[in-house]
């Protein structure tokens, strides 16, 4: 439907006077008017189109308003919409049969949440239920949530504002950054086995019989997707058994063919003992989350209640959109898509890189990868700093309006461009929003201190 003018000025001014932006101050936002959204492709009221190469937060793998989705949430809506948790129906069931069938390992029950924090949550209750232990390890540099615990597990700096309030209990240990090592390593592998190293001492110091389990991302996200050295994940479940630690995996960004498996964890050859998802389980289209156990944690609770409860947990309505988004990933194939144009990514990001001395690192996993942007090749020193505040963040500001004015959204964070497009992405659609960050690092290319 078309607008005119004054309507769309209509439409961004409620926004903007009655609603709260994320993350955000609210003085001075002027978000995308969006009004449609079709395949890769985002349009703004009064028709500009914008690429969507982040897949919104990560989160609609199969691209926008596909009809098999659609259907599927109009169908559930005409004969169920809503019944309390406690009740059964056709479509909860069809879909924790059909997680048990394509998750990794032993992993066989579903609770089911809105979304990830939530997710992250209920998984951390869990575990320290089940362990009756109250600590949790995880990294600095992750993300897994907004809500108080989530917030609290992961190491990103938005927590700050509400540190005097953090949940206690939650242990951090440095990640295995190569491209910036701590330990000043030779190579990923040593990278790893001196952070596995770090992990465990970490670990003997705070009482391995106080800690329930160990939290980690399937594959970095929003932390600047950092990759696992080979082998790192294996010696992290190894520590965990030689202690008896659970591990919980997170799964809400790097699942549901994000990396080229169904599960990112699965590129390592790791169960985990607890699993948690969202974005892509339903691709956006209603939300939905959820945390996976291991049959032996669902048989601890057969005698004993579960202490776990949600309003609209197991939603029909959800429900018929994430089985609705499981089969277009295997009908069209988008998991193996993933891998495949992962590779298409990396060949042609070789060539971005020997056009722009900015570049510093590309990380890709499938379709989840980070340009790192440096002021010098050599010193690998940050065009942004982490954390950057005020006038620092500039270059990432313009970096941002840039890519917008030419007709793409993408995530941009301090000295970070993330490219995670819809698993249907094209090969001429991916060289149009490589050809716009090529523009774009101009910016970052004038800052270059050789």
């Amino acid at each position: 439907m078309q607008v005119s003018a004054t309507q769309a000025d209509e439409i961004l001014r409620n926004n903007l006077q009655y609603t709260l932006f994320s993350w955000s101050p609210q003085g001075n936002l002027n978000p995308i008017n969006a009004e449609r959204a079709e395949g890769v492709y985002v349009y703004e009221r009064g028709g500009k189109r914008y690429l969507d190469f982040s897949s919104q937060l990560m989160n609609v793998n199969i691209g926008h308003g596909h009809p098999k989705v659609l259907h599927a949430i109009e169908q559930q809506m005409r004969q169920l919409c809503y019944v309390y948790p406690g009740m059964a129906t056709e479509v909860r069931g069809r879909l924790g049969k059909k997680l048990a069938e394509i998750s990794p390992g032993s992993l066989s029950k579903t609770f089911f949440t809105l979304g990830g924090a939530d997710a992250i949550e209920n998984a951390i209750k869990l575990a320290r239920v089940y362990t009756g232990r109250p600590k949790i390890v995880s990294f600095y540099r992750s993300y897994h949530g907004g809500t108080y615990g989530a917030m609290s597990a992961g190491g990103d700096p938005r927590k700050h504002a509400i540190d005097s309030q953090a949940v206690p209990n939650f242990i951090h240990v440095e990640n295995p950054y190569y491209y910036r090592c701590p330990w000043s390593s030779s190579s990923p592998e040593e990278c790893g086995q001196r952070a596995a190293a770090h992990l465990e001492r970490v670990i003997q110091f705070e009482n391995p019989h106080s800690i329930a389990a160990i939290l980690l991302e399937g594959e970095s996200g929003s932390s600047g997707c950092i990759k696992y050295p080979p082998g790192y994940w294996k010696r992290v479940k190894e520590i965990a058994d030689r202690y008896g630690l659970l591990i919980i995996d997170d799964e809400v960004m790097s699942g549901f063919g994000r990396t080229g498996k169904m599960f990112a964890i699965e590129h390592h050859g790791v169960e985990p003992d607890l699993m948690c998802m969202a974005k892509g389980l339903s691709s956006g289209y209603i939300p939905l989350g959820g945390v996976m156990v291991k049959e032996e944690i669902a048989r601890y609770f057969d005698e004993r209640p579960l202490p776990l409860g949600l309003t609209y947990s197991a939603h029909a309505v959800a429900c018929a959109a994430a089985l609705a988004v499981i089969e277009v990933y295997e009908e069209e194939g988008l998991v193996a898509r993933a891998a495949q144009m992962g590779t298409y990514l990396e060949q042609a990001m070789e060539q971005l890189k020997a056009r722009h001395p900015s570049i510093g690192d590309f990380r890709n996993t499938g379709l989840l990868g980070c340009i790192e942007l440096v002021k010098n090749r050599e010193t690998k020193a940050p065009l942004v700093p982490w954390n950057a505040k005020g006038d620092e963040l500039k270059p990432t500001q313009q970096l941002a309006a840039k890519i917008r004015e030419l007709g793409m959204f993408t995530f941009v964070r301090w000295n970070w461009i993330f490219i995670a497009p819809p698993l249907c992405i094209t090969k001429a659609q991916i060289d149009e929003g490589l050809h716009i960050i090529s523009q774009a690092l101009e910016i970052a290319d004038a800052a270059y201190q050789p």
